[in-house]
């Protein structure tokens, strides 16, 4: 299944800009904002609200203050859940990055999910390999295929093993942004979906990559629905497609990207399901990510 109705989201205790990340994460805006945490937090709680309003069941877990993790809001780089009970973990870039993965939240996941094994990566950061979970893949769950642009973050050796031990089929690329710089990851500039894929094609300079993955989304039997740089800019890739208790879906973004979507695009987009967006522009601001980077999905079985 593509789509999960249980979504796990951190609170934030301590959030700020985070200058180990800024190296290669274009998004980031030092400074941008006063009183960051108090922000985040309040935007983070609206978020939630309307994700729960809508019958999204959403596990909310309080950061610790110690460590500092000033971007534990963004848990899908460190941690992924399976229909089959797994759970894997990440090898990180940023070192203060690697202190996100905490005992407590997956205790928490354990009290409410039967979790069956664990995959751990996190000893690739002894090698300098990252892969920052579904911010460094795109994962299309139903027909196997992990999307992947890569960068400083995504290593197409740790990628390939991955997709072994999960048996997934890599499609890995190179994504740019307008400068020539390499987007730090997939999910801001794609988003796959059950029946469309959102995608900013120019950022794929080789057209010999872009066929690939233009290939592979369509014999998957989706729609391409193309995004503009000047939107992408803007976190319309950072979406994600979930469905709630009675299995209805919805298309999740912050309230910036909805904004620079063209009236076609909400159009298209509503005909395969209704859209939920929340204003996130301090997280957005200070944290280089958005509304999909703030949920992992879990799609573990429920405990009775």
């Amino acid at each position: 299944m593509q789509t999960t109705s249980h979504l796990l989201m951190i609170k934030p205790v301590a959030f700020d800009f985070n200058a180990e990340t800024a190296v290669n994460n274009a998004f980031q805006q030092q400074g941008s904002n006063d009183h960051a945490q108090q922000k985040a937090e309040a935007e983070f709680d609206g978020f939630v609200q309307k994700l729960t309003a809508a019958g999204v069941d959403v596990t909310v877990i309080q950061d610790t203050e110690v460590p500092h993790t000033p971007d534990s809001i963004f848990p899908n780089n460190w941690i992924s859940f399976h229909q089959d009970g797994t759970i894997v973990l990440y090898p990180m870039f940023a070192v203060n990055r690697r202190a996100e993965r905490k005992q407590h939240v997956l205790e928490i996941i354990d009290s409410k999910f039967k979790l069956k094994q664990t995959i751990d990566f996190s000893a690739k950061e002894n090698e300098h390999l990252f892969l920052e979970g579904t911010g460094s893949m795109v994962l299309d769950r139903e027909n196997k295929i992990a999307y992947a642009c890569l960068s400083p973050r995504t290593n197409k050796i740790v990628l390939e093993e991955w997709c072994r031990q999960m048996s997934y089929t890599p499609c890995s690329f190179y994504s740019v942004d307008e400068n020539g710089g390499e987007i730090y990851h997939t999910n801001v500039m794609m988003c796959v979906a059950d029946e469309y894929a959102v995608i900013c094609l120019n950022s794929i300079a080789d057209a010999a990559e872009r066929k690939q993955v233009v290939d592979s989304i369509v014999n998957s039997g989706k729609k391409i629905i193309e995004i503009s740089y000047s939107q992408m800019n803007r976190f319309a890739g950072n979406m994600l497609q979930v469905h709630n208790n009675k299995a209805d879906k919805f298309l999740v973004m912050s309230s910036q990207a909805y904004s620079s979507l063209n009236a076609n695009q909400i159009k298209e987009l509503e005909t395969y399901n209704p859209i939920i967006h929340s204003d996130l522009t301090t997280i957005e601001t200070n944290g280089g990510g958005s509304a999909r980077c703030m949920m992992a999905e879990v799609f573990l079985p429920e405990r009775n």
